[in-house]
């Protein structure tokens, strides 16, 4: 599953606008941008799995459109938090600063 993040530099890509480079970041600033990214996807993934495991045991569709509305705030979330993670990363992480 790709992030937000990558496909909007695929879209940008499509309309000729070069991605963002990561060439002044250091290693480390790199590594843990990657960090909150697996982090973030792991408990995309663990949440996802309890999601459908309520669901599944959820008959009354009041209830399981709840179950849905919950689930897509937390996913909302924890994707807003790895985003800002990765932005705080980038902006203070530079090699120049």
């Amino acid at each position: 599953m790709k992030s937000a993040y990558e496909i909007a530099l695929e879209r940008l890509a499509e309309q000729g606008v070069k991605p963002p480079s990561q060439e002044a970041l250091t290693d480390e600033v790199r590594e843990a941008m990657e960090a909150a990214r697996s982090k973030a996807e792991a408990s995309l993934a663990e949440m996802e799995i309890l999601h459908r495991d309520r669901f599944k045991k959820t008959l009354d569709p009041s209830e399981r459109e709840e179950e849905d509305k919950q689930y897509l705030e937390e996913r909302g979330r924890i994707e807003t938090r790895r985003d800002r993670e990765i932005e705080r990363l980038r902006a203070s992480g530079s090699a120049g600063t």
